[in-house]
């Protein structure tokens, strides 16, 4: 491939961040999908940290029913949360809104490991920590996505 097909086929793995493949293309060939995938890593940790939280931000809440990235609607939907009662909406929202004052960025977890109620076990634990511990914990589970977002695409 040439360097556009690579970004248009690989662009999304990371939320509305193009430019990890865009960078890391230049770097192949890729042993396998690993190999890829520990690249694309190795960008997001070399980022900036401002790079970094625009990453960051550029996820979209959970439970929301903003418009949001393809593959985060189906990952959100495979975790149910596009089936929330009111009160689980209520809960969702209102733990979003108290994580992102306190943080300044969106809660992210890779919604394929956990369920709509870990989901919420997991707010309220992170919800305690520093934003330097959850800045850190949003990239891992943002490595953790894109993971899985290869694993879709990309054969073995």
């Amino acid at each position: 491939m040439d360097q556009a097909a690579f970004v248009e086929a690989l662009g999304f793995v990371f939320e509305e961040t193009p430019a990890i493949a865009q960078q890391i293309y230049h770097q192949r060939p890729f042993r396998d999908r690993s190999d890829l995938h520990q690249k694309m890593v190795a960008q997001v940790k070399a980022m900036t940290e401002a790079e970094q939280l625009a990453l960051i931000r550029a996820h979209p809440d959970l439970g929301s029913k903003a418009k949001m990235a393809d593959a985060s609607v189906q990952e959100q939907a495979g975790a149910g949360l596009n089936q929330l009662t009111s009160a689980e909406y209520e809960q969702f929202q209102s733990l979003n809104e108290a994580y992102k004052t306190k943080f300044q960025f969106p809660f992210i977890v890779a919604v394929k490991d956990y369920t709509k109620t870990t989901i919420l076990e997991t707010f309220q634990q992170r919800l305690q920590h520093d934003r330097t511990t959850e800045m850190q914990q949003a990239l891992v589970q943002i490595c953790r996505i894109a993971w899985f977002r290869l694993v879709n695409v990309v054969e073995p």
